[in-house]
């Protein structure tokens, strides 16, 4: 049986508090720099990630010109207007609330891509699972979101972009994929609730809804 939360011994209970505490942060941006030494700790923690072969298949562009991320945020209200168009009713009157990126506000842009060539042409543990590189990826994202919570900094993944557009606009070659633009920098505060959640889009599942034992469907009686 698992402890209470205030049982948990540091440096654990550390680590759960900013796993608690890490959002998605749109609006509560200040636009102040992130100190040199600050941004190198968090972009290093995200390249301390684990990944399939040690392929170590991701880059980072910093973007901090205006006129690029100007560019990119026109880019982004479009593209959530083609999905606020799909939306009728009460979704669409809750998602006309909801901000979506924090692209201008934000100190800078971190673009993290994935290339798949990165430690081929045989990359150890991928032969089954094609997109296992692409996952590597995703946990040096994690890893830079925590790091940056743990350091008082704020991360928003925009996810409104079409990926040839961000490819065009940073001049990424042809075989790179751009799977995140995230907005870095310091905040005002960490909000206590999700933006979705707040905003009533949805809320966060029990664990017991998604616990599954020894086989898919098969759940302890309640």
């Amino acid at each position: 049986m698992s402890r209470p939360q205030s049982e948990v011994p540091a440096p654990a209970a550390d680590l759960y508090d900013v796993i608690n505490r890490r959002r998605d942060v749109r609006g509560e941006f200040t636009g102040e720099p992130v100190p040199d030494d600050v941004l190198r700790r968090v972009l290093t923690a995200a390249h301390r990630a684990p990944s399939v072969g040690m392929s170590q298949p991701w880059d980072f562009v910093l973007v901090r010109d205006g006129d690029t991320r100007r560019r990119f945020r026109e880019h982004v209200r479009s593209e959530r207007d083609v999905f606020a168009a799909g939306l009728d009713g009460e979704r669409a009157e809750t998602f006309s609330r909801i901000k979506v990126e924090g692209v201008v506000e934000s100190s800078l842009g971190v673009v993290v891509t994935y290339d798949a060539d990165r430690g081929g042409p045989a990359v150890l543990g991928r032969h089954a699972i094609a997109d296992a590189g692409l996952y590597s990826v995703c946990l040096a994202i994690q890893n830079l979101w925590l790091a940056a919570t743990a350091e008082g900094l704020g991360v928003g993944w925009v996810s409104f972009y079409r990926e040839e557009f961000l490819r065009d606009l940073l001049g990424i070659p042809a075989g790179v994929r751009p799977v995140a633009w995230l907005c870095l920098g310091p905040v005002r505060e960490l909000a206590a609730t999700p933006d979705l959640e707040r905003h009533g889009w949805r809320s966060r599942m029990p664990l017991e809804d998604v616990l599954h034992h020894e086989t898919y469907g098969s759940r302890p009686a309640r």
